[in-house]
């Protein structure tokens, strides 16, 4: 069991909207209340980087873009260039989808090439990887072998979903990519996670970041039950 205060699992959280109908407004919203609960990042449209990280500037709250999003169906040059532009202006983080016709194809040296192309690019910018899987759309002998390669690329994490797909994160399916990750490369869980019991149990599989457009009230849920238990943290 490990001691989370609430800012720890505050900086957990990728605090997102990612809505392609996001006015300026909002996005001012999401940075406001980023900086004011100190989530980790704000996850964005790769379009909204330069306004979020303008909001964000003299923070320690970083800016993620999400590349090629939510679909993933873009050549490999173009998902390149995306991320240089989103790091060109602002990103600290880089959220990219896999090409999931690749994948289905078993064309695994394709995958590699993708990941390594966009890793290598965010570690020469010294900017956080992550790449998305989409396991509603995965076998789970997909999955582990997607992590497999992820193992041997190393981002800094892999995800579990863009969200916009039939289902989320599943706590079984973090627990088969970090299992077969071990400690070279983070999980990330996102999608669909609303309430602090999911939360906790992505937590509890071994994911170290979330996703999530909730995490206000996630958090505020952990908060209160703490005060009401006379606790400064919780054990996960």
């Amino acid at each position: 069991m490990t001691k989370y205060t609430i800012d720890d699992l505050s900086q957990m959280i990728d605090h997102t909207n990612l809505k392609p109908y996001a006015t300026h407004k909002d996005l001012k919203k999401l940075c406001a209340e980023a900086k004011q609960y100190h989530f980790k990042m704000v996850a964005i449209n790769q379009v909204q980087t330069k306004l979020c990280a303008t909001e964000l500037k003299n923070t320690d709250i970083h800016v993620g873009a999400a590349i090629s999003f939510p679909l993933g169906q873009t050549t490999i040059e173009a998902k390149v260039s995306e991320t240089l532009d989103a790091i060109r202006n602002g990103a600290n983080e880089i959220d990219y989808v896999i090409n999931l016709t690749e994948l289905k194809e078993k064309n695994y040296d394709y995958i590699q090439e993708e990941m390594e192309r966009i890793v290598s690019v965010c570690r020469s910018n010294d900017v956080i990887s992550k790449v998305i899987f989409e396991n509603a759309y995965l076998t789970k002998e997909e999955i582990i072998k997607l992590a497999e390669i992820a193992k041997i690329v190393q981002p800094d994490f892999i995800k579990t979903s863009t969200g916009f797909s039939p289902s989320g994160a599943k706590a079984e399916d973090v627990k088969i990519m970090k299992e077969t990750v071990g400690n070279a490369v983070k999980v990330k869980a996102a999608g669909g996670i609303r309430d602090a019991e999911t939360f906790i149990s992505m937590i509890k599989n071994g994911a170290e970041r979330i996703g999530c457009s909730a995490g206000i009230q996630i958090i505020e849920e952990i908060k209160n039950k703490l005060e009401a238990e006379g606790k400064d943290f919780i054990e996960i």
